[in-house]
């Protein structure tokens, strides 16, 4: 027996979602403001209506709309809560808090890649009280849940720390690119970022924070002309 699950929020992220649970044989109640439930996913008229009878709800909204569903889906009385959105640690924690109170099982679920192209196999890392639940639901329908012990919050820590790193990479991929091009060697600078990551293992990384520090003052000046040279070409410099 698989159980009820509700999946609040049908964008990319919840409408892929659900759509690989409803393969594995889950029965998924859904719910979105502005989008259509997938075929395959019973659609309901709010969230307390998908949240009613289910086992666990599934609540990939917006940050900005996490603890609203919530509120609203407290109504239908739902199972476990876990909340998948990209929320702050303060944030998981007050719905952790507002949870309890309600005697509700919560997770704080992080989504750690994209889930385009990867569904429900997507990994996740879950933490707070029923991050074991969680992973006991999902797991055997395809998930690849992986738990932490500890409080809501922990997860959405990991994961925006991760986007520190990968964000900014991929924002100074993106701006030194766009000045190559515009200085015409766009090619060329390509080829030395994908030798670079293809190359990368941990004795970059420990490159990487040993030279900054080593380096600080002349690759703070470095990075002045750079961003000089990005601005010369037309390119405004965010990171330089």
């Amino acid at each position: 027996m698989t159980g009820t699950i509700a999946v609040l929020g049908l964008g990319e992220a919840g409408s892929a979602l659900a759509r690989d649970l409803v393969t594995a044989g889950a029965v998924v109640r859904g719910y979105d403001p502005a989008i259509s439930a997938v075929d395959g996913v019973v659609p309901t008229d709010s969230e307390a209506d998908a949240a009613r009878g289910a086992d666990l709800v599934l609540s990939v909204n917006s940050a900005s709309a996490a603890l609203r569903a919530f509120e609203a889906g407290l109504a239908g009385l739902p199972g476990a809560w876990a909340d998948l959105n990209t929320a702050s640690p303060g944030t998981k924690r007050e719905l952790a808090a507002l949870a309890a109170e309600h005697r509700v099982p919560f997770a704080d679920v992080a989504i750690m890649a994209p889930v385009p192209g990867r569904g429900l196999r997507v990994p996740m890392l879950a933490t707070g009280p029923a991050a074991d639940a969680v992973a006991a639901t999902l797991n055997p329908l395809g998930a690849a849940v992986e738990t932490m012990p500890g409080e809501a919050g922990l997860a959405a820590e990991r994961k925006l720390l991760r986007s520190v790193f990968f964000k900014g990479m991929s924002a100074a991929v993106v701006e030194a690119l766009q000045a190559a091009r515009a200085a015409g060697c766009e090619d060329w600078l390509r080829k030395i970022i994908v030798g670079e990551l293809t190359a990368a293992d941990a004795a970059t990384v420990n490159r990487l924070v040993d030279g900054s520090y080593r380096h600080a003052v002349r690759r703070t000046a470095e990075m002045a002309g750079g961003a000089e040279v990005v601005g010369q070409v037309g390119v405004p410099a965010h990171l330089g």
